[in-house]
């Protein structure tokens, strides 16, 4: 694992490659996720301003991870439906996870969830929440082989239906 940081108004360029890369991947496997304008670069600008961006850097500090991350709550999340969340209390919400795309299918994205974890925990935090397309087999994979459970689906809205996924630790 290399280096996770806050995101820096320098990085934003590079987080936008990967995001970009994201959504190429995503349109490929016929994912209607991040097709419709959104993550874009105000939003990362926005990430962060308010502290949410974080990034993972390899052996030579090149970002080959990046999400949001915040502590603040997800007013989506309060109506889940067809289950329940594992808990009510305090949680770290994962937005806008992606990888490079030469690191995909390594263990760069389950590293860079180990160290969200890490960051909740350092936070007296003991939950993660995240939610994807219901056609991102890739990513459900993913969050199921690093402990999350699948609670339920959340309406995000324009975006529509996402599958709900909570870890405890």
């Amino acid at each position: 694992m290399g280096n996770f940081r806050l995101t820096q108004n320098d990085d934003i360029l590079e987080i936008m490659t990967i995001i970009d890369g994201g959504k190429a991947y995503l349109k490929s496997q016929n994912v209607n996720q991040w097709q419709n304008g959104v993550p874009n670069e105000g939003m990362i600008v926005e990430d962060v301003k308010a502290g949410y961006g974080y990034v993972m850097e390899n052996i030579h500090n090149e970002i080959v991870a990046t999400a949001s991350l915040s502590f603040d709550g997800e007013p989506w999340y309060e109506d889940i439906q067809g289950g329940n969340w594992l808990s009510t209390g305090p949680f770290l919400v994962i937005h806008r996870m992606a990888v490079r795309e030469d690191v995909r299918g390594t263990t760069v994205a389950s590293d860079y969830l180990a160290l969200v974890q890490q960051l909740a925990k350092s936070r007296g935090v003991n939950s993660i929440k995240i939610d994807t397309h219901p056609e991102n087999i890739p990513m459900q994979k993913l969050l199921e082989k690093n402990g999350y459970t699948y609670c339920g689906t959340v309406i995000l809205g324009k975006e529509g239906v996402r599958y709900g996924y909570e870890k405890l630790f």
